[in-house]
């Protein structure tokens, strides 16, 4: 419990904090969105597949805190840091490394408690390293679609 409260704390200081990009409407959207997409991807992984839990197996209070208040932090702190105007080679080297420190992040959660808090079933580090890319060019397709979708509210308001 002691991780998850330091690390809570650290990326949501970091990620409020370094954010030069994102604007509020940004922020609740990716907010929202992560939940709801860990959560949802949870429900089978963890809850019904039992590949992973925090915690304890099952549906408990103290599992809302991951889900809900530490992965959106860092996919605001993913966004804010992309390099959108650089090369291809750039972008994927970024994707690489930022899937390099989730893993090492997510082995650090699997220490004993009180630092780790997170713990695996049948699913391994490998899963998440092959995992962990596609869910972050996701994260990447839903903010460009909000991105445009700014875009194309703020072309209309000018127009009226």
């Amino acid at each position: 419990m002691i991780g998850l409260i330091i690390a809570i704390i650290l990326f949501n200081l970091i990620a409020f904090k370094t954010n030069k990009r994102l604007t509020a409407n940004q922020i609740v959207h990716i907010w929202v969105f992560t939940i709801a997409f860990q959560v949802g991807f949870d429900l089978f992984v963890e809850f019904k597949y039992h590949g992973y839990w925090y915690f304890n197996k099952g549906i408990d209070w103290v599992g809302l805190l991951p889900h809900t208040v530490l992965i959106p932090p860092v996919n605001m702190m993913f966004l804010n840091w992309f390099p959108f105007k650089k090369s291809v080679w750039k972008r994927f080297i970024y994707i690489f490394f930022w899937v390099i420190g989730i893993l090492i992040y997510e082995s650090i959660t699997l220490l004993p408690e009180p630092w780790g808090y997170f713990h695996y079933g049948w699913w391994k580090l490998w899963h998440a390293a092959i995992v962990d890319p596609v869910l972050l060019l996701i994260l990447l397709g839903y903010y460009n679609w909000v991105r445009k979708l700014e875009s194309q509210l703020f072309d209309n308001t000018i127009q009226k």
